[in-house]
């Protein structure tokens, strides 16, 4: 079922790609009923968070190095790790339950490429990464500032925002070379650079 709302939006991925995503959506349902995870209450919300967090597979250079920052129940970064198999994944979450949940699914879906970190991200010591994502964590200028230890020149940066992203690039857009793709009320902050 699945695999029809992808190749809807475009969504191109391989059948046991599919089937991982297909077990994480069952098994964040199931949790969520007794754990409060998301607010995605039904399968068919998982699925367009599965969706949202899958689409700017369509224009992003495909990183290395990944670190989702504020995870949550697995949007975007555990959905980016299922799909991006060579990409080394880390994902920030501080909240215990959800680290829980998204270190069963690790297990569960044998994600060798992934790493749960039950930190803040100002707590994350790494080697800069290729991409730092975020969906519903904080203003952009904050994230920036949050992950200046971990990025350099060469770090893009996806950033899953509403509406409010146009009055937070204002004061910052002479400091980032970034495009905003929007679909639907979701607007993907992707910046290439830091000037």
């Amino acid at each position: 079922m699945l695999k029809n709302y992808l190749e809807e939006e475009g969504i191109l991925l391989d059948d046991n790609i599919i089937a991982k995503l297909e077990i994480f959506a069952t098994k964040l349902d199931e949790w969520n009923r007794v754990h409060n995870l998301t607010g995605a209450k039904t399968i068919y919300a998982i699925y367009e968070n599965i969706i949202d967090s899958l689409y700017p597979l369509s224009f992003i250079d495909v990183p290395k190095t990944l670190l989702d920052v504020g995870t949550g129940a697995g949007f975007p970064g555990l959905v980016l790790a299922i799909a991006l198999e060579d990409t080394t994944v880390i994902l920030s979450e501080p909240l215990k339950k959800r680290v829980a949940f998204l270190k069963y699914m690790r297990v569960d879906l044998e994600l060798e490429n992934l790493t749960v970190e039950a930190k803040k991200v100002e707590q994350i010591d790494a080697e800069p990464f290729d991409m730092i994502t975020s969906r519903a964590v904080t203003n952009t200028e904050l994230l920036l500032s949050l992950t200046k230890n971990i990025s350099n020149n060469k770090t893009q940066y996806l950033f899953y925002k509403g509406s409010r992203v146009f009055d937070e690039v204002k004061d910052i857009s002479d400091k980032i070379d970034y495009d905003i793709i929007q679909k639907n009320l979701r607007n993907y902050l992707y910046i290439k650079s830091q000037i």
